[in-house]
């Protein structure tokens, strides 16, 4: 016999990295995971985010018009795809959650070990960029979301990822501003180390200009 969830989703899709599944990863709680997945969605027991991708709706928050923040969301379908381990959320999106952008983006940035096309997502007007990085080798620390625990890039991290590439989230014109914000925050000697270590020398020296504009 299946366990439930308390939501009456079953147990083993609610234990899915922060709640986040494909239909696909249902296979072994049912034999026709599609139709069931529809069906518990249906009921406002799981929340669409894109276009083949589920969360399960808290308890609390069932019939509640419910869903995630952009960055979990992200979070959520990278963990899917790749596992809660080997994704970071970087960039503007890391940059939000540090609060260096206090307004709501469109654009999700995270880092990947393997390359993804975007995934457009499905409850709002907003896209998933996936950036292939190692991983293992992005200075990064725990960040609680609504889902669950993520993995964030530090403030310092975030600094030189920006500086780096200012583009990338399509949302240069608040990256100056949010390096400041960090950077008035961040450990200078392990701001310098990360640099040394990852050669982003050049990056640094960026922040540091617009730190003084």
């Amino acid at each position: 016999m299946v366990r439930k969830h308390s939501t009456g989703v079953p147990a083993s899709l609610a234990a899915h990295p922060l709640g986040t599944f494909r239909p696909a990863q249902a296979k072994d709680t049912y034999a026709h995971p599609a139709a069931e997945v529809a069906r518990l969605h249906k009921r406002g027991l799981l929340h669409r985010l894109a276009d083949g991708y589920y969360v399960v709706v808290p308890p609390a928050m069932v019939g509640r018009g419910w869903m995630p923040g952009l960055e979990a969301a992200a979070a959520g379908i990278a963990s899917a795809i790749y596992g809660p381990d080997d994704i970071v959320v970087m960039g503007v999106s890391a940059a939000r959650l540090h609060g260096a952008i206090p307004r709501a983006l469109a654009t999700a940035t995270v880092a990947v070990p393997a390359q993804h096309r975007p995934i457009a997502l499905s409850d709002r007007t907003a896209i998933i960029r996936f950036i292939k990085r190692n991983t293992q080798g992005i200075d990064a620390e725990r960040y609680e979301t609504e889902l669950g625990s993520i993995l964030v890039t530090t403030p310092e991290q975030t600094i030189l990822d920006l500086t780096h590439r200012p583009e990338l989230g399509d949302t240069e014109t608040d990256v100056p501003v949010a390096v400041t914000a960090l950077y008035e925050r961040s450990d200078k000697d392990r701001l310098q180390a990360l640099a040394l270590e990852q050669r982003r020398i050049a990056s640094l020296r960026r922040a540091e200009v617009w730190t003084r504009q």
